[in-house]
């Protein structure tokens, strides 16, 4: 099996080689792994520095910013994995989770899981309190919506995804709101979420978070907007 890891990245420069460094010592067994790397117009070295590690990384440059959504749909052109995970540019993350991320669609238990940030106990500190209250107000209205669902990290970066459920989900998104489109579609398409409990080490704005509360405004918009909007192959 091969694994494609999708990173967007803007002006991560300064965390993209660590980060790269990490996903390629990462054990996952005997699977293979796709790095793709795609640099949404960043105005620093972040291309640059992926660019360095082309024997073990596919970049790819976009000249404009047009956001998470549009950056990662643009990595998905390139996957060729049986197994699509999202990873952050920045450190908030932790690749050494992949293999337990990936196990329940190897094993063929379901074909989506998220890693979930507060089913690890450890994670108590959390950088700025609004992020984590924006977090649990998402995943709350996430769960009002879609009760099928019952998770609790919605927002999670890691959203680990079999190819075929990829095919299905036609996606639209530009910037943040990959995330709750892809919730939104998985359940309306009666796929079953398994979470993982996860590392995470979040990172303050001084230190380069680029989500703003407005992101999360809109996050609840696209939740409502799927859950009322006719979805093609529903």
């Amino acid at each position: 099996m091969k694994l494609s890891i999708i990173i967007p990245a803007y002006n991560e420069g300064k965390t993209i080689a660590k980060l790269l460094r990490k996903v390629i010592a990462a054990d996952i067994g005997k699977v293979k792994k796709q790095i793709i790397v795609v640099d949404d117009g960043s105005i620093d070295n972040t291309y640059k520095e992926a660019a360095k590690f082309k024997k073990n990384v596919f970049p790819v440059k976009l000249i404009f910013n047009k956001g998470k959504g549009f950056a990662i749909r643009a990595g998905l052109g390139f996957a060729k994995g049986d197994i699509i995970i999202i990873q952050d540019a920045d450190l908030e993350y932790n690749p050494n989770d992949y293999k337990k991320l990936i196990q329940p669609i190897i094993d063929k238990k379901v074909k989506v899981v998220y890693g979930s940030r507060r089913l690890n106990t450890k994670n108590e500190k959390w950088s700025d309190f609004s992020f984590y209250l924006g977090g649990e107000v998402i995943t709350f209205v996430t769960n009002l919506l879609y009760p099928t669902l019952n998770i609790t990290d919605e927002p999670t970066c890691y959203k680990v995804l079999h190819c075929d459920v990829v095919d299905e989900l036609e996606l639209e998104c530009k910037r943040f709101e990959f995330c709750p489109e892809v919730t939104a579609k998985i359940a309306k398409l009666g796929y079953r979420i398994q979470e993982v409990p996860i590392d995470y080490f979040p990172r303050s704005k001084k230190e380069g978070k680029h989500i703003k509360w407005k992101d999360g405004v809109q996050a609840i918009w696209v939740l409502l907007k799927w859950k009322f909007r006719r979805f093609p192959k529903c």
